[in-house]
Order: C-alpha cells, then sequence, then structure tokens
C-alpha cells in the first residue's frame, strides 16, 4: 500500500494561515477542491499523511470522512497552539475521530539527519511524550521532518519507543530496521493533478519513477552542497520560511523550518 504525502489544506491566496509559513512551505500546500478532487480520483487502499501539524487537519479530515477515509497527522509539538497550528484540543479531537496523531519532531530541524543522537532522541521522545498526554494513548507512529534521513534518526526513534517511521522517500517498499518499520511517501505540491495522485497511489510506474529520480538528485545535491545548499535554497526562495512563531512548550529548543 502506497502512501501520499500531503501537508496543508488551504484557500487560495491563504497559504500563510496554517502551518509553516513562507514559499518553501507554500509549495506543499493545496486546496480544499484540489484535496477533494485527490480522494475523488483515488481508488482503493492509500495511506494519507499530512506532515507539520498544521490546523487545516481538521478541515482535511472532514474530506477524509466524507469519502471513508482516515488521515495520518504529524505533529511538531513545539508549535502546538500558535498561529496557524493546532491546539490540544483540536489533536485530541481528530484522535477521537478515529484519525491517527503522530510525531513529526520536536523543533523539525532542517537537517534531521545531522543532529546529535543525543537530540535526535529527544526530539522523538519529547514529542511521544507530549502527544500521547493529548491523546490518551501511545503514539508510536512518526514521520521524518526536513526529507532528511539517515539511520540514526530511525535508531533514535526505535529507541524512543517509534514502531512505525514514515519517510520522505518516494518508494512503496516497506522495510524493517532498528526494530521498527520505515515507510517511503509519494510528495503532493501543490501542481499535482488528481490524476497524478491517483497514479501515485496506485503505484503506477512513471509518475513513481519521476519522483524517485528528482528525490535522488535533490538528496545528492543537499550531500555535496550541505550548508552552501540550505543558504542558496533561501535565497531563492526568499526568507518567508524563516518566519518562527514563539514556542510555549519548551523556550530552550532551536526551531527550524
Amino acid at each position: 500500500m502506497n502512501a501520499l504525502m500531503y501537508h496543508d489544506v488551504v484557500a487560495s491566496g491563504e497559504d500563510d494561515s496554517s502551518g509553516f509559513p513562507g514559499r518553501d512551505a507554500a509549495l506543499y500546500k493545496i486546496t480544499p477542491d484540489t484535496f477533494a478532487a485527490h480522494l475523488d480520483a483515488i481508488q482503493g487502499d492509500v495511506i494519507v499523511t499530512f506532515d507539520d501539524g498544521g490546523r487545516s487537519a481538521c478541515a482535511a479530515a472532514d474530506l477524509l470522512e466524507a469519502r471513508g477515509r482516515i488521515g495520518h497527522f504529524f505533529v511538531t509539538t513545539n508549535y502546538i497552539g500558535t498561529r496557524g497550528f493546532l491546539t490540544d484540543g483540536e489533536i485530541r479531537e481528530l484522535a477521537q475521530r478515529g484519525h491517527v496523531v503522530g510525531s513529526h519532531s520536536c523543533s523539525h530541524p532542517l537537517r534531521m539527519g545531522h543532529c546529535s543522537s543525543s537530540q535526535l532522541l529527544d526530539e522523538w521522545s519529547r514529542s511521544r511524550a507530549i502527544l500521547s498526554e493529548i491523546v490518551g494513548a501511545d503514539v508510536d507512529v512518526a514521520s521524518v521532518p526536513g526529507g532528511d534521513f539517515a539511520p540514526q534518526v530511525a535508531e533514535a526513534a526505535a529507541r524512543a519507543g517509534i514502531t512505525r517511521l514514515f519517510t520522505s522517500e518516494p518508494t512503496g517498499d516497506a522495510r524493517h530496521a532498528f526494530g521498527l518499520m520505515l515507510i517511503g511517501r509519494f510528495a503532493i505540491q501543490r501542481w499535482t493533478t488528481a490524476e497524478t495522485a491517483a497514479a501515485l497511489a496506485a503505484g503506477a510506474w512513471l509518475p513513481c519513477a519521476r519522483q524517485a529520480v528528482l528525490w535522488n538528485t535533490k538528496k545528492m545535491t543537499k550531500r555535496l552542497g550541505g550548508e552552501r545548499y540550505l543558504q542558496i535554497r533561501k535565497l531563492l526562495l526568499g526568507h518567508g520560511d524563516e518566519v518562527q512563531w514563539g514556542d510555549h512548550r519548551d523556550q530552550g529548543s532551536g526551531v527550524g523550518d
């Protein structure tokens, strides 16, 4: 079963109303009409995931439920209750409605694969504890922020009690490592058509292969460019993606995009 990676469902022109602000984040935000068209086009089983924990999750849940589907909503816990993000009550409501709530780390590091082992364990352990307390049940599923995956990310997640970890690798093949299951996802962006979303969900060779080629090229560019890649990216996209809202849960945490 393939998994699709969404972020926010917002009205046209209201990109910053849910989730992280800025041009970079806006590339992954779609309108309610587009999301509805995707769901209507998708046939069979598919895992529909949402990263970041933006407030539009509630509207997305309505559209999913109208079609008999559930979503996986991965929440960046440092941002809970801040502008554009879900509140404790909304997260609890999503879980009560039958949706899956999971961790998207505490601070959303831009390069999670480059974090220290202690920071990785802290990101997964604290976010999991916060969400478990909110929903009143054990939260053992998560997704990797920023698409920056490395073996130590999975190892720390397993040590923190995560049993299923979604990545940004565009593959339909799940694999096991460090005692947890790693699940790839196909990214949905603002220009993704309903036809393409349905093809990705079905595992059609050409659109899946295209994403794999682009993802591996970007991965290599990041690896070779390092910090310079991030600097060039910010120059090209502008600095809107660096806007940070206050973190009321842990003022000491570094907050990423």
